[in-house]
């Protein structure tokens, strides 16, 4: 129960910072304002600290951009995990607080020094948390302090203009901060219990209840995204596998034994493939593997040696000593000309020419 929980905790983060790389535009949008202000303020006042601050901002709103084009698609793939996930949120964390400290120096420098200037920062420092709230607000620790490193300069350099309306702006502000926060904690709250149950549903929706492997319907997503994400690189190929000798357990040690017997053999399935690969089971003793970014034939063919090595070892189940074998059929196809359909058809096809060619293996106990 403590790992079902680990793992979905996992992958409620996991969709959290998701999120992070879902909407490119309020960064798009906030890159070209605050670079129009920067040009503005130094055109107007020729202040080296300005410019250099704004620069620094520039430069660090554009890292941003180009972080969150770069790994997007990867973000969005089913294979993104907890691990990975924690690389690219360091990855957006970085370039965005660094963009978030030099707006908030460059805002709070203008305001201390060009009154004239003091509503555009405001509109800045005020729609740039608005966007953080909105774009990362999934994620309070990359949110609430990109939020603060803005608002906080700016609301400290109008405090010190002494002023009734300077004194409000920077009340104002720290206002909008804390209202922000609070809107972010909130919403990551609601986002966590309402990601935990879609994930639950949608889990229960693609696996196999016996073997908690990916079913059909999982294991087309999975080939779906895989086509995107890979275009046209390398071989995609499709294993269809059924065990030789499964009835006869049923047959001699009952159901139940059968059943622990499935849940071994979809275990050591998954063992032997790679962390990008899919091994689905379709129903009764029928497992489908499927792998991308194969170069050759040749690659392809090692994947059922493995699995036919595997699945012969024998199996201890209540003190009995069962024996089966694996028979696979294979098929392979450019990644940009593949179709699942066809090449399962393809597979099931060899699969029962593998059949024909040997004698099948019958289940026994030593």
């Amino acid at each position: 129960m403590a790992n079902r929980q680990l793992l979905l905790a996992d992958r409620v983060y996991v969709e959290l910072v998701r999120s992070l790389f879902v909407n490119v535009t309020p960064a798009a949008i906030m890159a070209v304002a605050f670079t129009l202000s920067v040009v503005l303020i130094a055109q107007e006042t020729g202040d080296s600290l300005s410019t250099a601050l704004g620069v620094a901002g520039v430069i660090a709103i554009s890292a941003r951009l180009a972080v969150t084009i770069k790994l997007r698609k990867r973000a969005l793939s089913s294979s993104f995990d907890a691990v990975e996930a924690r690389r690219l949120e360091l990855l957006f964390l970085v370039p965005q607080l660094g963009f978030s400290c030099a707006l908030g120096l460059f805002s709070g420098h203008v305001i201390l020094t060009d009154a004239e200037g003091q509503p555009l920062m405001v509109c800045l420092v005020v729609g740039f948390c608005a966007g953080i709230a909105a774009g990362s607000g999934l994620r309070p620790p990359i949110a609430i302090p990109c939020m603060a490193a803005a608002s906080v300069p700016s609301a400290l350099a109008a405090f010190a203009q002494l002023d009734a309306m300077s004194l409000a702006t920077g009340a104002t502000i720290l206002a909008f901060l804390y209202g922000g926060v609070q809107s972010v904690i909130n919403r990551h709250g609601a986002a966590v219990v309402g990601i935990g149950k879609r994930l639950t549903s949608g889990s229960l929706a693609r696996r196999d209840p016996l073997t908690d492997l990916p079913n059909r319907l999982a294991l087309r997503e999975h080939f779906d995204e895989s086509v995107v994400l890979n275009g046209t690189k390398g071989l995609v190929a499709v294993h269809y596998l059924d065990l030789d000798g499964f009835k006869p357990v049923n047959d001699t040690f009952g159901h139940a034994t059968g059943d622990i017997l499935l849940q071994m053999v979809a275990q050591r399935l998954s063992g032997i493939i790679r962390s990008e690969d899919i091994v689905a089971r379709l129903g009764g003793d029928e497992f489908v593997i499927i792998q991308f970014g194969l170069e050759s034939p040749a690659d392809a063919a090692l994947l059922p040696e493995r699995a036919e090595s595997a699945i012969a070892q024998p199996f201890l189940i209540d003190g009995e000593r069962i024996r089966i074998s694996a028979c696979i059929g294979t098929a392979t196809a450019k990644a940009a000309q593949s179709h699942l359909e066809l090449l399962m058809r393809e597979a099931d096809e060899n699969l029962y020419a593998a059949k024909r060619r040997r004698r099948p293996v019958a289940a026994a106990s030593a």
